[in-house]
Protein backbone atom coordinates (compact mmCIF):
# COMPACT_ATOMS: atom_id res chain seq x y z
CA UNK A 1 0.00 0.00 0.00
CA UNK A 2 1.65 3.44 -1.26
CA UNK A 3 1.18 6.36 1.13
CA UNK A 4 -1.18 8.01 -0.97
CA UNK A 5 -3.50 4.94 -0.74
CA UNK A 6 -3.05 4.45 3.09
CA UNK A 7 -4.01 8.32 3.37
CA UNK A 8 -7.11 7.99 1.86
CA UNK A 9 -8.02 4.64 3.64
CA UNK A 10 -7.64 5.63 7.21
CA UNK A 11 -11.04 5.71 8.77
CA UNK A 12 -12.08 6.44 12.67
CA UNK A 13 -12.30 3.25 13.80
CA UNK A 14 -14.91 2.80 17.15
CA UNK A 15 -15.15 -1.19 17.21
CA UNK A 16 -12.86 -3.53 17.31
CA UNK A 17 -12.48 -7.36 17.39
CA UNK A 18 -10.86 -8.76 20.50
CA UNK A 19 -8.23 -10.33 18.45
CA UNK A 20 -4.65 -9.32 19.76
CA UNK A 21 -2.46 -7.74 18.08
CA UNK A 22 1.04 -9.59 17.13
CA UNK A 23 4.11 -8.39 18.83
CA UNK A 24 6.29 -7.86 15.86
CA UNK A 25 3.39 -5.84 14.18
CA UNK A 26 2.76 -3.68 17.40
CA UNK A 27 6.30 -2.84 17.43
CA UNK A 28 6.44 -2.00 13.79
CA UNK A 29 3.53 0.44 14.32
CA UNK A 30 5.45 1.85 17.28
CA UNK A 31 8.59 2.16 15.24
CA UNK A 32 6.69 4.54 13.25
CA UNK A 33 6.26 6.83 15.57
CA UNK A 34 9.41 6.80 16.69
CA UNK A 35 11.02 8.10 13.24
CA UNK A 36 8.53 10.74 13.37
CA UNK A 37 10.55 14.72 13.53
CA UNK A 38 10.42 16.94 16.03
CA UNK A 39 11.68 20.36 16.91
CA UNK A 40 15.54 20.54 17.81
CA UNK A 41 15.53 16.50 17.25
CA UNK A 42 14.06 16.42 20.55
CA UNK A 43 11.47 13.47 20.28
CA UNK A 44 9.64 14.13 23.52
CA UNK A 45 6.90 11.54 23.66
CA UNK A 46 6.76 8.30 25.67
CA UNK A 47 3.92 6.19 24.23
CA UNK A 48 2.80 3.87 27.17
CA UNK A 49 0.70 0.50 25.88
CA UNK A 50 -2.29 -0.23 27.63
CA UNK A 51 -2.86 -3.86 27.26
CA UNK A 52 -4.72 -5.21 30.42
CA UNK A 53 -9.28 -5.12 29.94
CA UNK A 54 -9.13 -3.43 33.46
CA UNK A 55 -7.32 -0.67 33.16
CA UNK A 56 -8.44 0.08 29.46
CA UNK A 57 -12.62 -0.58 30.68
CA UNK A 58 -11.33 2.75 33.49
CA UNK A 59 -9.64 4.49 30.97
CA UNK A 60 -12.99 4.10 28.84
CA UNK A 61 -14.61 5.21 31.46
CA UNK A 62 -13.64 8.64 31.14
CA UNK A 63 -13.89 9.02 28.04
CA UNK A 64 -16.55 11.20 27.15
CA UNK A 65 -16.02 9.59 23.11
CA UNK A 66 -13.97 6.77 24.08
CA UNK A 67 -15.58 4.48 25.18
CA UNK A 68 -14.56 1.99 22.71
CA UNK A 69 -11.20 2.00 24.26
CA UNK A 70 -12.79 -1.19 26.40
CA UNK A 71 -12.86 -3.07 23.38
CA UNK A 72 -9.88 -2.65 21.80
CA UNK A 73 -6.94 -4.79 22.11
CA UNK A 74 -4.34 -1.96 23.16
CA UNK A 75 -4.85 1.49 24.23
CA UNK A 76 -2.28 3.90 23.92
CA UNK A 77 -1.22 6.56 25.81
CA UNK A 78 0.56 9.48 24.20
CA UNK A 79 2.39 11.79 26.50
CA UNK A 80 4.45 14.83 25.70
CA UNK A 81 7.93 15.52 27.76
CA UNK A 82 7.27 19.36 29.05
CA UNK A 83 11.20 19.57 30.41
CA UNK A 84 12.64 18.22 26.94
CA UNK A 85 10.60 20.48 25.09
CA UNK A 86 8.69 23.37 26.84
CA UNK A 87 6.97 24.21 23.28
CA UNK A 88 6.38 21.94 21.51
CA UNK A 89 5.87 18.91 22.98
CA UNK A 90 2.17 18.31 22.37
CA UNK A 91 2.63 19.38 18.48
CA UNK A 92 5.74 17.05 18.12
CA UNK A 93 3.32 14.04 19.81
CA UNK A 94 0.93 14.40 17.89
CA UNK A 95 2.73 14.04 14.74
CA UNK A 96 4.42 11.06 16.02
CA UNK A 97 0.88 10.04 16.38
CA UNK A 98 0.06 10.42 13.32
CA UNK A 99 3.02 8.09 11.74
CA UNK A 100 1.63 5.59 13.70
CA UNK A 101 -1.73 6.13 12.63
CA UNK A 102 -0.74 5.77 9.02
CA UNK A 103 1.62 2.49 9.89
CA UNK A 104 -1.35 0.80 11.60
CA UNK A 105 -3.93 1.18 8.52
CA UNK A 106 -0.74 0.13 5.95
CA UNK A 107 -0.76 -2.70 8.00
CA UNK A 108 -4.78 -3.56 8.31
CA UNK A 109 -4.99 -1.93 12.37
CA UNK A 110 -8.01 0.31 12.98
CA UNK A 111 -7.30 3.81 14.92
CA UNK A 112 -9.08 6.49 16.28
CA UNK A 113 -7.78 9.55 18.51
CA UNK A 114 -9.52 10.79 21.46
CA UNK A 115 -9.14 13.89 23.16
CA UNK A 116 -11.22 14.04 26.21
CA UNK A 117 -10.47 11.82 28.56
CA UNK A 118 -9.63 11.90 32.45
CA UNK A 119 -6.29 13.27 33.11
CA UNK A 120 -5.62 12.74 36.72
CA UNK A 121 -7.01 9.86 37.12
CA UNK A 122 -5.13 8.08 34.03
CA UNK A 123 -1.91 9.77 35.03
CA UNK A 124 -2.62 8.07 39.07
CA UNK A 125 -3.07 4.34 37.24
CA UNK A 126 -0.43 4.97 35.12
CA UNK A 127 2.14 6.58 37.70
CA UNK A 128 3.15 9.28 35.36
CA UNK A 129 5.67 11.56 36.01
CA UNK A 130 5.42 15.18 36.52
CA UNK A 131 7.14 15.75 33.31
CA UNK A 132 4.94 14.00 31.17
CA UNK A 133 1.60 15.91 30.31
CA UNK A 134 -1.26 13.22 28.20
CA UNK A 135 -1.24 14.44 24.95
CA UNK A 136 -4.17 11.74 23.39
CA UNK A 137 -5.52 8.52 23.46
CA UNK A 138 -5.58 6.39 20.72
CA UNK A 139 -7.00 3.20 20.02
CA UNK A 140 -5.69 0.30 18.38
CA UNK A 141 -7.15 -3.21 17.10
CA UNK A 142 -8.76 -4.93 13.90
CA UNK A 143 -11.78 -3.28 12.67
CA UNK A 144 -15.01 -5.14 13.47
CA UNK A 145 -17.40 -4.78 10.88
CA UNK A 146 -20.18 -2.87 12.34
CA UNK A 147 -22.38 0.60 11.25
CA UNK A 148 -20.78 3.48 12.65
CA UNK A 149 -23.59 5.88 12.93
CA UNK A 150 -21.48 8.34 14.49
CA UNK A 151 -19.49 8.48 11.86
CA UNK A 152 -21.80 8.51 8.96
CA UNK A 153 -23.81 11.17 10.62
CA UNK A 154 -20.92 13.11 11.16
CA UNK A 155 -19.72 12.79 7.57
CA UNK A 156 -23.32 13.57 6.30
CA UNK A 157 -23.35 16.22 8.35
CA UNK A 158 -19.94 17.61 7.95
CA UNK A 159 -18.46 16.66 4.49
CA UNK A 160 -14.60 16.88 3.46
CA UNK A 161 -13.69 20.25 2.23
CA UNK A 162 -12.44 20.94 -1.14
CA UNK A 163 -8.84 21.45 -1.86
CA UNK A 164 -9.83 25.21 -2.65
CA UNK A 165 -11.66 25.56 0.65
CA UNK A 166 -8.27 25.35 2.71
CA UNK A 167 -5.43 26.49 0.43
CA UNK A 168 -4.79 30.15 -0.64
CA UNK A 169 -2.12 30.72 -3.06
CA UNK A 170 0.36 33.38 -1.83
CA UNK A 171 -1.91 35.66 0.14
CA UNK A 172 -5.11 34.55 2.36
CA UNK A 173 -7.81 34.03 0.16
CA UNK A 174 -6.43 33.86 -3.23
CA UNK A 175 -7.35 30.91 -4.97
CA UNK A 176 -5.15 28.37 -5.73
CA UNK A 177 -6.42 26.50 -8.85
CA UNK A 178 -4.52 23.13 -8.37
CA UNK A 179 -6.58 20.08 -10.22
CA UNK A 180 -9.64 20.98 -11.37
CA UNK A 181 -11.92 18.36 -9.91
CA UNK A 182 -9.54 18.64 -6.15
CA UNK A 183 -8.99 14.63 -6.74
CA UNK A 184 -6.03 13.93 -8.89
CA UNK A 185 -5.59 10.60 -10.35
CA UNK A 186 -2.61 8.64 -9.94
CA UNK A 187 0.05 8.44 -13.00
CA UNK A 188 3.36 7.52 -13.32
CA UNK A 189 7.12 9.50 -13.69
CA UNK A 190 9.35 8.06 -16.16
CA UNK A 191 12.83 7.84 -14.19
CA UNK A 192 16.64 7.94 -15.79
CA UNK A 193 16.29 3.91 -16.55
CA UNK A 194 13.83 3.48 -18.80
CA UNK A 195 12.24 0.16 -16.48
CA UNK A 196 11.92 2.07 -13.58
CA UNK A 197 7.95 3.69 -12.89
CA UNK A 198 7.24 5.25 -9.73
CA UNK A 199 3.08 4.91 -8.57
CA UNK A 200 1.84 7.95 -7.30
Amino acid sequence: MDVFETIRKRKSVRSYEPTPIPEEVLTQVLDAARLAPSAGNAQPWHFIIVKDEDKRARIAKGCRYGRFLAESPVAIVACGDKKASPHWYAIDTAIALEHLVLAATALGLGTCWIGAFNQEDIRGMLKLPEKFDIVALMALGYRRKKLDLLAKILHMIRRRKKLEDIVSLETCGAMYGGHKDNHPQPFSIRMEEPHVRIRL
